[in-house]
C-alpha cells in the first residue's frame, strides 16, 4: 500500500495536469459518472495521506491505492484494465488501477481535516498529541497506523519509527513518556519526509533499519517478525533494544 510520501510524488508528478480539460474518461469502477467528466477541466490535484484527489468543478475524485494499486501517466498498463483513464484535450493521459475511486461532493477543505496529514504543511503535532492522550489502552502500532492522527503514516513508517526511537510495538500509548510520546509525533512526520527524498533518490530500502530485516543493526540479534494490534499488520522488532511500555499486572 502506497504511504503518504509516494502519493505526494504522484501529486508532483500529476501537477502539470492543473488546469487541462478532460475529453475522455472511463474505466471499470461503477462510482465514476463517466459521462459526466468530459469537459471538466482539473482544478488541482491534492493528497491526504494515502488519498490522492482529483478537484473539478462539480466534485472531486478520491483515488486510494489500497494494497496493489498503481498508475501511469501518458502510458498505460499492459493487459490490465483500469478503474479510471483520463486522457486530455491538450494531450496527455492519466490511468489508476487496481485501486478504489470515488466521488466527494463539496468542498475538499470541508471533507478533510489537513491539520491530520503528517505531509500537510498545515500539519499540527499538538493536535496529534491531544489525539493520543485521548487512546491511552491503543496499541502503539495501532497508534501510528491511524490515520485520523498520522495520515499518510503506513506500515513502513511505522516500523522504522519505533525502530528509531527503541519502542516496542506492543506498548500501550498511555505508558509512553510524555517525553517519548512527544518524539513518537515528531519522528512520525520527520521519517515521512526522509521516506520522500531517500525514495526520490531511488535509494528507500538501504535506509530500512527494521522492516523486512531479519537482524537487528544494534544489537546483531534476530528480529522478531509478526502481525501484531488491531490493524494485524506486518511488525518487525528487536526485543533487546525495544522497550515495551505497557501497565504494570
Amino acid at each position: 500500500m502506497p504511504e503518504g510520501p509516494s502519493l505526494v510524488i504522484l501529486k508532483e508528478l500529476a501537477k502539470p495536469y492543473e488546469g487541462r480539460t478532460i475529453a475522455e474518461a472511463h474505466g471499470n469502477s461503477k462510482a465514476v459518472p463517466y459521462d459526466e467528466l468530459p469537459g471538466q477541466p482539473i482544478l488541482s490535484v491534492r493528497t491526504w495521506g494515502k488519498h490522492f484527489l482529483i478537484e473539478l468543478p462539480l466534485y472531486s475524485l478520491r483515488i486510494h491505492f489500497l494494497m496493489f494499486g498503481s498508475y501511469r501517466i501518458d502510458e498505460q498498463k499492459e493487459d490490465s484494465p483500469p478503474r479510471l483513464a483520463l486522457a486530455f484535450e491538450e494531450g496527455g493521459e492519466l490511468n489508476f488501477y487496481t485501486c478504489s475511486v470515488k466521488m466527494i461532493e463539496g468542498d475538499l477543505d470541508e471533507a478533510y481535516e489537513w491539520q491530520a496529514d503528517v505531509m500537510s504543511d498545515e500539519w499540527k503535532p499538538a493536535l496529534a498529541l491531544k489525539k493520543l492522550r485521548a487512546m491511552p489502552d491503543t496499541l502503539v502500532c495501532d497508534a501510528l497506523l491511524d490515520q485520523t492522527v498520522f495520515s499518510g503514516v503506513g506500515n513502513i513508517i511505522k516500523n522504522e519509527v519505533l525502530f528509531r526511537l527503541k519502542i516496542h510495538p506492543l506498548s500501550t500509548v498511555g505508558c509512553l513518556p510524555a517525553a517519548k510520546l512527544r518524539e513518537l509525533v515528531k519522528q512520525a512526520r520527520q521519517y515521512s519526509f526522509e521516506f520522500l527524498e531517500w525514495k526520490k533518490a531511488y535509494v528507500l530500502k538501504q535506509h530500512w533499519l527494521a522492516h523486512t530485516k531479519r537482524i537487528c543493526p544494534r544489537c546483531n540479534i534476530p528480529l522478531h517478525k509478526q502481525h501484531l494490534g488491531k490493524t494485524h499488520r506486518r511488525t518487525f522488532w528487536c526485543e533487546r533494544c525495544q522497550k515495551r511500555y505497557s501497565p504494570v499486572l
